[in-house]
C-alpha cells in the first residue's frame, strides 16, 4: 500500500508524540499524588513532592472550578467546533466556527505539536502529564457540570495543552489575522470557506482591542521610594473574565524546590504572574511587532507563485479537512486549502491586504518558533531574586507578547521588554518597507531575501533580536507600565533609540501612563505605601477629566446657544460628577464616556496638541474656541442626552447601576479615558453593561525579613461554574474595593478559618 507523504508525516508525528508519552509514563515509578489545601474564596494551595504529582493537583484543582470552560478551549484548539456546535454558531471571540477550526487545524498539526512536546524539559513534560491525569481524575470520578453535560467533554491528551499553549503563543500575531488567513485564495479562485465582510469587520475590532482586552498596569517600586526600603509590586492585569485567557488563581508548592503562588491562564501549569519567597513579577501588553508582512511580487504568469531575487518560486499549498455537523445531524468533511511562502502563510484582507494578480501577503509570526514559553515561566517561578528572573529571561527569552516589572525583597525593581521580537533593524526598516504603510502593521518586500529577518547567533531562536538588544532597566525607585512603549517606564531614564519594531520613542503617552506617572510623582515627598499602591486602581480617578473638564464647563456656559434648554440637563450633571467611576457617580461618567468618544475622531481637538518635550502633560485641553472642534461637542452632548434618555436613566441613576458583572456592580471604566481600573464592557438587553474584561488578577506584593507579604483579588472569582460557591465572590469582594491577605506560609494557610485539605492520587 502507497502511503501518501502528507498522511505519512502525520503518522510519523503521532508515533513520535506517542513514544515521547511512553517513555515518560516509564518513568513514572511511583504514584504520583497531591494535597490541595483550599483556603477563604476556595483558592487552592497545591503541595506535592514531584512535578508529576504537582500537576496532579493543579489538573484536578481546575477541573474542580473550570471544567466546562477548558473543555470549551480544548474543542476550540483542536478545530473541532463546527464539528460540535455547527457551523454557524460563534466563538466567543465572534469567530465562526468553520473559520475557527479551519485555523486551528492548521496552527495545530500532529508535526507541530510534536516538535513542541519533544522541546519540553522532563520537568515540564512530567507537570503537563500530571495535569493531564488530575484533569481525567476528576472528570471520571465526578463527571461534567450540568451546563457542559455533552458528548465534546473527553478526558484530556497531553496535546490538548500543547495547543492550548500554542495558541497563547499566536494570540499577539496570526491568531489575529485567522479570517484573512482562512480567506487567502488566489484571484478568481472559489474558497471553500470564505469570511464575509461581517466576519472581517469584526476581526479589524478584535485587532484594535487586543490591547485593551490584555491590556494592564504594573508599578515596581524600589528601595529609595518603598515604606521599608524592600521592594514592592503592583500587578494590575486587564485581561478577559471569561474564556481561554481567564486567570486562575492558585499556590504551587514541592518542599525545598518551589513555593510560588499567583495566576495562570487555563491550561498551563505554571504561574505566569506571581511572586514567591524572593521575587514579585507580573507582565503588561507591549508594544513591539511580533510578526511582518511580506508583500510578495507574483510571477506575471501564475498568481501563485512569487518572484525572490528574480526567480519565480511556487506557493506551497497544503490542505485542511475539517470535520462540519449538517443540518440533519450528520458529519461531513469540509477541506480548504491554505497557501504560504517562504515567509508564513498567505493572509487575505479585503481592502487592506488584498491577493490579486500582482501581490499577495505572507504573515511570518516570531512566537510560532517559540517551544520555550513554558520553561520561561517554569524558571521565573524559581527564581531566587531578581538577577537570576532576569537571567532566566536572557537566556530563554520564551516571553511572547508581554514586558515583564519585577521587584524584590532585597529593593531591587525592574522593567523588561524582553518578548520574542523579530529581528529586523532599524537600516532594514528604511531599506524594506514601504513608509506609506506606517508602523501600525509592518510590511517587507517579500521579492528580496535581503528583506528576510536576520540571525543573530546570540538569540534564542533564529531571525528575533538578543536579548542584550532588547529594552530594559533596573531602578532603586521604581519602574512602570501600562501598555505603552518602553520609551518612560522611568522619565529619568528614557529608554531610546530602538528599531521601531521592538519600541518607539517621542510619541505620545496613553492616558493611563500618564495617570501613574502624575501619581507616582505626587508621592515623591513621602515613602510609597501598600494603601498608595491599592489606591491607584480602587479610587477610580478619570484622569482625562482633569484634562478636559475645565473646558467641557466653559462650553456649558457659554456656548450652548439655542440647544442651551435641551442640554442644560447633561451640563448640571458633568458639572455634578465627582470625576472618578466609582458605583456612587452620577450620570455625568456617563455623558463623558460619550464626549470623549465622539471627539476623540475629530482632528485637531486638542487646545494644546502633544509636546515629545513634554510627554507627561501635553496633549491637554479641548479646542472649544475652534469651530469643527465646537460643533463636534455639541452634536456629541445632543446624542448623548438623547442616548440617556433612551435608556431610561433617571437623575439618581449611578454608575453601579450600569455597570456589572451579572447582577454585581463593578467600578472602573473605559481605559481611554486614564482610568486605571480599565473595565471594557458590552450592552446587554437590559441597557446595562456587563463586563467582559479588564481588571483581573489584582496583587500588590511586599517583603520583610519573614518575606512576601501579598494582598489581591481575582475580580471575576475563582470559578466560572456559575453553580459554584466561588463564581462570584469574589468579584463581590472586589466591587466593595477590598484585598484579602493571601495566605503563603504553612502556617497562614492552616489559619484560614475555611481551610480544607485533600489529596489526591493517581
Amino acid at each position: 500500500m502507497i502511503i501518501s507523504n502528507g498522511l505519512s508525516r502525520v503518522c510519523v508525528a503521532g508515533l513520535l508524540l506517542g513514544l515521547s508519552l511512553a517513555a515518560s509514563a516509564r518513568e513514572q515509578s511511583t504514584q504520583a499524588s497531591a494535597d490541595i489545601r483550599r483556603t477563604s474564596f476556595g483558592v487552592p494551595h497545591i503541595r506535592a513532592s514531584d512535578e508529576r504529582g504537582l500537576g496532579l493537583g493543579i489538573g484536578y484543582a481546575y477541573a474542580q472550578d473550570n471544567l466546562c470552560l477548558l473543555a470549551n478551549e480544548v474543542v476550540t484548539v483542536n478545530g473541532q467546533r463546527a464539528k460540535f456546535f455547527g457551523p454557524e454558531q460563534s466563538t466567543l471571540e465572534e469567530r465562526s466556527n468553520l473559520a475557527s477550526d479551519v485555523f486551528f487545524t492548521w496552527l495545530n498539526t500532529p508535526q507541530a505539536v510534536a516538535a513542541f512536546w519533544n522541546a519540553q524539559s522532563p520537568q515540564i513534560r512530567q507537570r503537563m502529564e500530571g495535569y493531564v491525569a488530575g484533569y481525567n481524575r476528576y472528570l471520571k470520578e465526578q463527571g461534567a457540570p450540568a451546563q457542559c453535560q455533552a458528548a465534546w467533554v473527553r478526558p484530556l491528551e497531553v496535546g490538548d495543552l500543547v495547543k492550548l499553549t500554542r495558541r497563547l503563543l499566536v494570540e499577539g500575531g496570526v491568531g489575529q489575522f485567522a479570517e484573512a488567513l482562512v480567506g487567502a485564495a488566489p484571484p478568481q479562485a472559489t474558497a471553500s470557506v470564505r469570511p464575509t465582510a461581517k466576519a472581517f469587520a469584526l476581526a479589524d475590532a478584535q485587532q484594535q482591542r487586543f490591547s485593551l482586552d490584555r491590556g494592564s498596569n504594573a508599578v515596581a517600586v524600589g528601595r529609595e521610594r518603598s515604606f521599608n526600603g524592600r521592594g514592592m509590586l503592583l500587578a494590575n492585569p486587564h485581561f478577559p473574565w471569561v474564556g481561554g485567557m481567564r486567570f486562575y488563581e492558585m499556590h504551587l508548592t514541592i518542599p525545598g524546590q518551589l513555593d510560588v503562588m499567583g495566576a495562570a491562564l487555563p491550561g498551563l501549569p505554571v504561574i505566569n504572574i506571581g511572586f514567591n519567597q524572593h521575587v514579585a513579577w507580573t507582565h503588561t501588553v507591549d508594544t513591539s511587532k511580533h510578526f511582518t508582512l511580506y508583500r510578495l511580487t507574483l510571477d506575471p504568469k501564475d498568481a501563485t507563485r512569487y518572484l525572490l531575487d528574480g526567480k519565480s518560486i511556487a506557493l506551497e499549498k497544503t490542505t485542511v479537512t475539517v470535520q462540519v455537523k449538517q443540518p440533519d445531524g450528520s458529519i461531513q468533511p469540509v477541506v480548504h486549502p491554505v497557501y504560504s511562502s517562504q515567509f508564513g502563510p498567505v493572509v487575505q484582507w479585503p481592502g487592506k491586504l488584498d491577493w490579486d494578480n500582482h501581490y499577495a501577503f505572507s504573515l511570518r509570526d516570531a512566537n510560532l518558533g517559540n517551544d520555550r514559553v513554558l520553561q520561561q515561566w517554569y524558571a521565573m517561578n524559581q527564581a531566587s531574586d531578581l538577577k537570576a528572573l532576569q537571567t532566566s529571561v536572557h537566556t530563554l527569552q520564551g516571553i511572547p507578547w508581554v514586558n515583564t516589572v519585577a521587584a524584590d525583597d532585597q529593593g531591587q525593581s525592574l522593567y523588561m521588554n524582553l518578548s520574542v521580537v523579530p529581528n529586523v533593524s532599524a537600516a532594514k526598516l528604511a531599506q524594506c518597507s514601504d513608509p506609506r504603510a506606517g508602523l501600525q502593521m509592518i510590511i517587507l518586500d517579500g521579492a528580496h531575501s535581503a528583506c528576510a529577518w536576520d540571525v543573530d547567533p546570540r538569540a534564542a531562536q533564529a531571525g528575533i533580536f538578543a536579548a542584550d538588544q532588547l529594552p530594559q532597566l533596573a531602578r532603586t525607585d521604581y519602574v512602570q507600565h501600562s501598555n505603552d512603549s518602553a520609551w518612560m517606564a522611568n522619565p529619568k531614564a528614557p529608554l531610546t533609540g530602538f528599531s521601531p519594531v521592538i519600541s518607539q520613542d517621542h510619541i505620545g503617552l496613553g492616558p493611563r501612563a500618564r495617570f501613574a506617572l502624575q501619581r507616582l510623582q505626587s508621592l515623591e515627598k513621602q515613602p510609597i505605601r501598600v494603601a498608595d499602591l491599592q489606591n491607584m486602581v480602587m479610587d477610580n480617578e478619570v484622569y482625562l477629566a482633569g484634562q478636559v473638564m475645565p473646558d467641557l464647563l466653559e462650553f456649558c456656559a457659554k456656548q450652548l446657544g439655542a440647544d442651551a434648554t435641551t442640554l442644560q440637563p447633561l451640563c448640571s450633571r458633568l458639572s455634578t460628577w465627582d470625576r472618578h467611576a466609582n458605583l456612587d457617580s452620577g450620570l455625568g461618567l456617563v455623558h463623558f464616556i460619550d464626549l470623549v468618544e465622539h471627539l476623540q475622531q475629530i482632528p485637531d481637538a486638542w487646545r494644546v496638541p502633544f509636546d515629545p518635550t513634554q510627554p507627561l502633560t501635553t496633549p491637554r485641553g479641548l479646542a472649544i474656541d475652534r469651530a469643527p472642534v465646537a460643533q463636534a461637542l455639541r452634536e456629541a452632548m445632543l446624542a448623548s442626552s438623547a442616548a440617556v434618555a433612551k435608556l431610561g436613566l433617571g437623575a439618581d441613576s449611578r454608575w453601579g447601576d450600569i455597570q456589572v458583572s451579572g447582577q454585581t456592580p463593578v467600578h472602573g471604566g473605559p481605559q481611554e479615558l486614564g482610568i486605571y481600573n480599565a473595565m471594557q464592557t458590552m450592552p446587554r438587553a437590559d441597557g446595562k453593561r456587563e463586563v467582559v474584561s479588564g481588571s483581573s488578577y489584582l496583587q500588590i506584593v511586599t517583603f520583610d525579613d519573614q518575606g512576601p507579604h501579598a494582598q489581591g483579588v481575582l475580580a471575576f472569582s475563582l470559578s466560572s461554574n456559575p453553580a459554584s460557591a466561588h463564581s462570584k465572590d469574589q468579584t463581590q469582594l472586589f466591587s466593595q474595593k477590598k484585598l484579602r491577605t493571601l495566605p503563603f506560609t504553612d502556617a497562614q494557610i492552616k489559619a484560614d478559618p475555611a481551610y480544607q485539605e485533600r489529596r489526591v492520587q493517581e
